[in-house]
């Protein structure tokens, strides 16, 4: 089973949980709890997660997908935090300081137990792929690559249970047939089209908003 809760997105779902400019992600899974991205500012980030009920030495992982700072803006707050973590980041991000352990992505590979990266993409950004029981579940920051080009370097891994995370300007969506739940986030400008062509996979995000997959009916929320 994976748990993902939304930290940091542009929209609030839970009202003591409050919405900001970036997207940041507690992806726990049975081997890690991996802090997906960081948000624009330390302060929300920190909040929203101790309102999450985890404690920030709880997590061991960190993934970023790329350097934008609406990404990375609350990392630096949250490795004070917690700096006993290993950072995973793509081959391109330089400056992540404080950390027990930084590894930059190149290629697409596993990074440990039931976790993978597609590797840095067009020079910008990696998604992060972890295996549920039904099929794996793809997150992901901005999709500056292109969901076009992500889809398939994560089906690599197996075939995709859910999608969570910001599309940006993706308009393809014939290319979400096959999956099976989709959550657009933060920069995602196409989330009414989404939620209107594939009313039976939409899943809402929002800050404070939680999923576990696999799903097994719609919807299915932790809160």
């Amino acid at each position: 089973m994976v748990t993902i809760s939304i930290l940091y997105d542009n929209t609030e779902y839970r009202k003591d949980m409050p919405a900001d400019w970036g997207f940041s992600a507690l992806v726990r899974t049975p081997e890690a709890n991996i802090l997906f991205d960081a948000g624009s500012d330390g302060k929300i980030l920190l909040e929203n997660l101790e309102k999450t009920g985890v404690d920030p030495v709880s997590v061991d992982t960190v993934f970023v997908s790329h350097h934008h700072f609406d990404h990375t803006g609350g990392l630096a707050a949250f490795l004070r935090a917690n700096p006993d973590v290993r950072v995973f980041v793509p081959r391109s991000l330089r400056g992540v300081r404080r950390a027990k352990a930084v590894v930059h992505v190149d290629k697409a590979q596993t990074l440990f137990g039931s976790v993978h990266s597609t590797g840095e993409l067009r020079g910008i950004e990696q998604s992060m792929i972890v295996e549920t029981s039904a099929g794996n579940v793809v997150v992901v920051g901005c999709a500056h690559p292109g969901l076009e080009t992500i889809l398939p370097a994560a089906q690599k891994f197996g075939p995709i249970h859910a999608l969570v995370g910001g599309f940006h300007g993706f308009d393809k969506l014939y290319l979400l047939k096959n999956i099976e739940y989709v959550c657009p986030t933060h920069c995602t400008q196409q989330i009414e089209a989404i939620a209107e062509r594939y009313p039976e996979k939409y899943l809402p995000g929002g800050t404070g908003r939680q999923y576990e997959f696999p799903l097994t009916r719609k919807p299915k929320e932790v809160r």
